[in-house]
């Protein structure tokens, strides 16, 4: 006898923001690595709000794949740390890598805004 399944499908919408966010920890790990190899030209700001949008992000699509029942407070959340480290990377606009972080954010912060006022 076959098994109902216990879960449904993710949304097109869903799949879009874990995409977002995983693209989004991926290049905020990227830029924290290449901040520290600048050295001393990187700002503690920048890489808190690099840290923080990393795990966020991250926690954010697990979150979201497992179907927490907390994914949309984490995905408003997410957006604002995403919000953050979008402004922290522009402090340095002229840095290729910095710019690249800072638009991911932005994606990344866009898609989960809208999850988050879809799952409420």
């Amino acid at each position: 006898m076959e098994q109902p399944a216990t879960t449904t499908a993710m949304s097109q919408e869903m799949q879009d923001c874990v995409e977002a966010c995983m693209s989004c920890h991926a290049l905020c790990e990227e830029t924290m690595s290449s901040c520290l190899q600048r050295g001393g030209q990187a700002q503690m700001r920048i890489m808190r709000a690099l840290m923080d949008c990393s795990e966020m992000t991250r926690l954010c699509a697990d979150m979201m794949m497992r179907r927490s029942p907390m994914a949309a407070e984490m995905c408003a959340l997410c957006a604002r740390a995403c919000e953050m480290c979008a402004e922290a990377c522009m402090a340095m606009p002229d840095d290729p890598q910095m710019k690249r972080c800072a638009e991911a954010c932005r994606r990344c912060a866009a898609t989960c805004r809208a999850m988050a006022g879809a799952m409420m």
